[in-house]
């Protein structure tokens, strides 16, 4: 697992948690259901404080003005770089929140495997079935997997205006940052 003291999210809004807890259904065969959606930008694994954090940030996207963003459906990392899986996740169409990320990756690095080229803006729902899905579900032929991506679900379009800074520490954001441009 990566370990990082601090996370880049953006901050989801209202109608996500909506499509998520409308989904939730769905995700019961899944051992870890997140009920706290956010969509990840850029790990920071050096310590440091969150408040010299969140100015180098501030720094280096002094120009970045607000990207728009949209929820487009449903899918899933059967093999992901690290934790368990399968994941799945809400997918995120966002040129922005890619160029974004390409910029915060080329001042401050990447994670392998995670970062850079392999990054993909998404919505984590749930990870991790069970080896034995047919008992968890109750059901021979369900893939739960396969059923949510067929899914259909509503499109969300939103405006990127605002980062958060997760605290791994404290399990909560410690600071935000307007993309003011």
């Amino acid at each position: 697992m990566v370990d990082a003291a601090y996370g880049l999210n953006v901050v989801v809004p209202n109608s996500i948690r909506r499509v998520a807890a409308e989904l939730e259904p769905e995700l019961a065969p899944f051992d870890h259901i997140r009920d706290r959606h956010t969509l990840l930008l850029k790990r920071f694994a050096e310590e440091r404080s969150h408040h010299r954090l969140r100015a180098q940030v501030a720094d280096a996207l002094a120009d970045a003005g607000p990207v728009q963003a949209r929820i487009t459906g449903i899918d899933a990392f059967h093999e992901p770089p690290a934790g368990s899986s399968p994941v799945v996740y809400l997918t995120v169409d966002s040129p922005g929140l890619e160029a974004i990320h390409r910029r915060l990756v080329d001042e401050f690095g990447g994670v392998a495997g995670l970062e850079g080229d392999n990054y993909t803006p998404h919505v984590t729902l749930a990870r991790d079935l069970p080896a034995d899905t047919e008992t968890a579900i109750g059901t021979t032929t369900a893939d739960p997997v396969a059923a949510l991506r067929a899914r259909d679900v509503p499109t969300v379009e939103w405006t990127v205006d605002e980062l958060g800074v997760w605290s791994k520490r404290y399990r909560e954001f410690v600071t935000r940052l307007s993309l003011s441009g």
